[in-house]
């Protein structure tokens, strides 16, 4: 008879293989648990969870367990497809590294597609996805393109979703895939929040900018209008800026700051504090004011969404509303394995948090 050890290796084998069939992650149960399933010690317990790490059948995670390692077969595959705007520009380096890290910890390995926010690119990579069935994905998580706008992409990933590929959009969603689930900052209520916070500084002179071919941009922008709303402020409707993807762009990749030059030659006498749609546009308009002679928060506050490097790295750093650290990615990372083992998802909304700093005050 073959040691007790062997025995329970075999046994959780059989209790792996059962699992995996229908569940796509498979967490044994603690040592504790095993010794009083199978009656052995837990020596026993330890040596047999050794055998079948030995293996490579499973895998020891400090502080959270041993889990499965899902072996891919034919026709089965634990990829998932990830596909977002830039895998470079600032916020995506750790936005990745949480979304991915936490696939990994479950044994899915990812492929990460960069759409630049172009929809024929964004169609390229699905029609690439449905075409090569061989490496099918469990899962797609897609940052949609131009998300203020219906998707002509929606036949592609109705055809996914029949293929029962699992999908989720974060940071943005279509109109025209509302069943689709989705994750994304909580964007009306934080740009409303911008706008009552810097109407209780006593700025009644408040202008905006933010990018309006994304929904994100619209929801923060529709947030703010409702405080100047509130605040008997819809005059300064006027002095708000839209930007597209192209001018973004033309930020990013030659600092060309044109559009928030031409913003300030406009608005700079009529506003006493800007709203930005995120803390890079906020950066960029702090160097344009400063170059201008122009202080920050002395004769302009400034505040925005996000709080990355960029909120410190400034000349003044940045008051925001910011997400706890890791919040969309882990979040991301837990919908979509929900999704994977075939469980409803609600809509989520992430919620903001006001971090106060230096570069908004009392107006002059």
């Amino acid at each position: 008879m073959s040691a007790k050890y062997i025995q329970l290796a075999n046994q959780l084998k059989n209790f792996i293989q059962k699992n995996l069939e229908s569940d796509a992650i498979c967490q044994l149960p603690t040592e504790s648990a095993l010794c009083q399933t199978y009656s052995v010690s837990r020596q026993t317990v330890r040596k047999a969870l050794s055998v079948l790490a030995e293996e490579h059948l499973i895998q020891k995670r400090h502080g959270s367990g041993s889990y499965a390692v899902r072996t891919p077969q034919h026709n089965d595959t634990s990829q998932i497809a990830i596909l977002v705007h830039s895998n470079t520009e600032y916020i995506y380096p750790r936005l990745l590294a949480d979304l991915c890290g936490a696939l990994q910890r479950y044994g899915f390995s990812w492929t990460v597609y960069v759409t630049e926010n172009q929809i024929a690119r964004e169609r390229e990579i699905l029609e690439f996805l449905l075409e090569n069935q061989d490496n099918s994905v469990r899962a797609i998580v897609s940052e949609g393109c131009k998300t203020s706008f219906p998707t002509p992409n929606e036949d592609l990933y109705r055809r996914l979703a029949q293929k029962h590929v699992a999908l989720l959009f974060f940071r943005g969603s279509y109109i025209n895939l509302p069943d689709i689930p989705s994750i994304k900052d909580d964007n009306y209520n934080g740009g409303l929040a911008l706008g009552q916070y810097l109407v209780s500084l006593g700025h009644h002179q408040i202008g905006g900018i933010f990018k309006t071919d994304e929904i994100q941009g619209v929801e923060q922008c529709s947030g703010l209008l409702s405080a100047l709303r509130d605040a008997r402020l819809l005059s300064c409707e006027n002095s708000i800026c839209n930007i597209d993807t192209q001018q973004l762009a033309a930020l990013q990749k030659k600092q060309d700051t044109g559009f928030l030059s031409d913003f300030l030659d406009r608005q700079l006498k009529s506003v006493t504090a800007i709203v930005c749609c995120d803390d890079e546009i906020a950066y960029w308009l702090i160097k344009e004011l400063n170059y201008r002679k122009m202080r920050v928060p002395n004769d302009v506050s400034v505040v925005c969404f996000g709080s990355s490097y960029l909120s410190d790295l400034s000349t003044v750093p940045i008051t925001s509303y910011a997400q706890k650290e890791h919040d969309l990615g882990t979040a991301a990372a837990a919908s979509i394995l929900k999704l994977i083992k075939g469980k409803f998802i609600s809509p989520q909304r992430l919620p903001w948090q006001l971090v106060i700093k230096r570069s908004a005050a009392p107006p002059a």
